[in-house]
């Protein structure tokens, strides 16, 4: 077997294999763990198993997919046991790190003691977390519903209020991510993840209040350290582009649904879409509407909670809201499989008309695992490491987007980060799929993993883990920055 990589210099530069006039002088930052032996089956024979025995559906990110081993913290090492810098944290959902310790000595206690009774008996994690959960909201949502995945989430907080409010249709943005099932389905609104089959019934799409690619919107519309560098009609303290949204809002109200409404489900930042951020004050009167029309507000917290946009632990609270419903996955649990539907016991009460079960939600792991994240995000001083880290990265890339023509926009809160590419600033025409896979192969091979999102795949995602430090930052904007530079010359070469 190969022997690993040890990571603990931080004199090692990490260059890329062909040549270039413009080379990386970054130093990937120390780390003071070593990965393990890899243990498995060689690389092609994993690429085999992959090929023949996963479904097609699985896809892989870059053009030779990356076989990881081990992961602590905010590194990934592969099979070979290189060392990467993880910005996407798989999807956004590793919140504290990579195997924090303090999670996996939770999890390997209880799998000791208990691991599956179902909710049918009563253990002592659930109750312990669900109190631990619901004080960090406030009134009046303090019942939870545990799930596993955030897909079960919105396809549940769809069921309760349809059943609450006796209405059927749910208004969404367009842009949205909600999830895949077929409830979910209707209110995830990106091409790329429509299948040829029945959805959508009941949940007409409104128009994306984007004020970077939407048709109104500037340069002091956003809840964000970064504006668009559109020029903005606003006058002071009032928002134009805002207005504008709204009207658009109230018409989808006025000719798409009838008077009554189940409500309407919204994520506080558009996460698959590209960290696309609404003006200051649009859902505050969205939901105001919404319950003129007798519906229920859900905020789709599965990757925007827990401390992610840093001045706030719930992104809703940056909006100035109170939702009805609060979704929450991902982070919740570090890369553990749960998630939850917190909502008020009215509207809780609607659901225990008739049976509703979930197998393994609220197992006893789970618990464990979701109470052990929420007292590292607290111990660690996560949020406000995500508010800082964060705000310094945004500022920085925006000095890197005043630099480049391909770079349209960068945006987002905390380190819920997009970087949208385009071919030149004033079309705003997304960069091609071939460029953008240019820049992200690059970036990868200089030891950074980031995503990618947006309707076109056209905005890169930062997501990382919120245990970044400023030093990693700066090794990923340099990176970033010389991914960007071979670009051009590429370009230039042609």
């Amino acid at each position: 077997m190969p022997s690993p990589l040890r990571c603990v210099s931080a004199g090692v530069l990490w260059q890329q294999s062909r040549k270039s006039s413009f080379p990386l002088r970054a130093k990937m930052p120390p780390c003071d763990f070593s990965p393990g032996n890899y243990e498995s089956y060689p690389y092609d024979h994993m690429l085999k198993i992959r090929k023949q025995n996963l479904s097609p559906s699985l896809a892989t990110y870059y053009k030779k997919p990356l076989l990881l081993h081990q992961g602590h913290m905010q590194w990934l090492f592969d099979y070979e046991g290189r060392r990467y810098l993880d910005l996407f944290a798989g999807i956004v959902t590793v919140s504290v790190g990579h195997c924090h310790p303090k999670v996996t000595a939770a999890a390997q206690k209880q799998l000791g003691r208990l691991w599956h009774t179902t909710s049918i008996y009563m253990h002592p994690s659930i109750q312990e977390y669900a109190e631990k959960l619901t004080v960090l909201l406030p009134d009046p949502l303090k019942v939870v519903y545990l799930t596993n995945s955030g897909s079960e989430a919105n396809d549940l907080a769809m069921f309760m209020a349809r059943l609450y409010t006796r209405n059927f249709d749910i208004i969404c943005f367009r842009g949205g991510y909600h999830g895949g099932s077929p409830y979910t389905q209707g209110v995830t609104s990106i091409r790329s993840y429509k299948h040829g089959v029945a959805n959508g019934f009941g949940c007409p799409t409104t128009m994306l209040p984007d004020v970077f690619r939407g048709p109104w919107g500037g340069s002091h519309c956003r809840d964000s350290p970064v504006q668009t560098v559109r020029k903005c009609s606003c006058s002071a303290g009032h928002c134009h582009a805002n207005d504008q949204y709204i009207e658009q809002f109230k018409d989808t109200l006025n000719t798409c649904v009838p008077k009554g409404i189940a409500g309407f489900i919204a994520e506080s930042i558009q996460g698959v879409n590209g960290a696309v951020q609404y003006p200051k004050s649009f859902l505050k009167e969205a939901f105001q509407l919404v319950r003129e029309r007798e519906g229920v507000c859900i905020a789709d917290e599965v990757q925007t909670g827990f401390g992610r946009t840093g001045s706030h632990f719930w992104g809703f609270q940056t909006h100035d809201v109170i939702p009805d419903i609060v979704t929450m996955a991902k982070g919740i649990g570090n890369g553990f499989p749960m998630a939850a539907v917190v909502t008020t016991r009215e509207i809780a009460n609607s659901l225990a008309q008739n049976l509703h079960f979930n197998t393994f939600g609220g197992n006893p792991v789970a618990c464990v695992v979701g109470s052990a994240v929420l007292d590292a995000i607290v111990e660690d001083g996560l949020q406000k490491n995500s508010e800082e880290v964060g705000t310094y990265m945004l500022l920085e890339l925006a000095k890197v987007r005043d630099k480049f023509e391909i770079i349209g926009d960068v945006r987002g809160k905390g380190l819920m980060i997009g970087i949208e590419m385009v071919k030149d600033k004033d079309g705003r025409q997304p960069l091609p799929t071939e460029e953008m896979n240019q820049i992200w192969e690059d970036c990868k091979d200089m030891g950074v993993l980031i995503g990618k999102g947006g309707i076109y795949g056209q905005t890169f995602r930062i997501k990382p883990p919120m245990c970044i430090t400023k030093q990693d930052a700066d090794f990923a904007l340099e990176v970033f920055h010389a991914a960007l530079m071979r670009y051009m010359e590429r370009k230039a070469a042609k």
